[in-house]
This record gives structure tokens, C-alpha cells and sequence, in this order.
């Protein structure tokens, strides 16, 4: 689901490799209007991918300002500008 300025994207089932090979594709084709991908990664099969995504897109990433984590304990947003 996108809302304005806002890409969803869902990990389920995937691996970490998978995961990034994933998230950069839509990192490359995110547009200026969008300031968040929020990146669904669940978390009932334990934070392996939440915990790959903040280090990979916390602070090395040139596109992504910060990782943030809300009250979903399986959603992180990729900061990607201020809105």
C-alpha cells in the first residue's frame, strides 16, 4: 500500500540477502515525493531482518537519513527526508 509520500514494502519470507537486493531496487526508483519506505519485516520469527535493516540503511546508506522504529514492533521506516 502507498499513501502520499510513503512506500510500503513487505520482506515476508525472504532472507537478508533478498532483503537488501529488494530494498535498494526501491531505494534507486524512489521518486522526490517519497520520504519514507516503510519496510514490513514482521517480527514473530524473531528481529533478524529488523536488526539487518538498521545496521545496513542506519548510517550507511547515502540515500537514507535514519531507520526509525514506531509502535509496530514489525514495521521500520527509512527516513529518506524531512517531510
Amino acid at each position: 500500500m502507498n499513501h502520499a509520500g510513503i512506500v510500503e514494502i513487505d520482506l515476508h519470507g525472504m532472507n537478508k540477502y533478498q532483503a537488501k537486493i529488494y530494498i535498494d531496487s526501491q531505494l534507486k526508483k524512489a521518486k522526490g515525493g517519497v520520504y519514507r519506505i516503510r519496510v514490513i519485516h514482521g517480527y514473530n520469527r524473531g528481529t533478524e531482518l529488523k536488526q539487518f535493516i538498521q545496521k545496513e540503511y542506519g548510517k550507511k546508506h547515502p540515500r537514507v537519513l535514519r531507520v526509525e522504529h514506531g509502535l509496530n514492533p514489525g514495521e521500520s521506516d527509512l527516513v529518506l527526508k524531512e517531510f
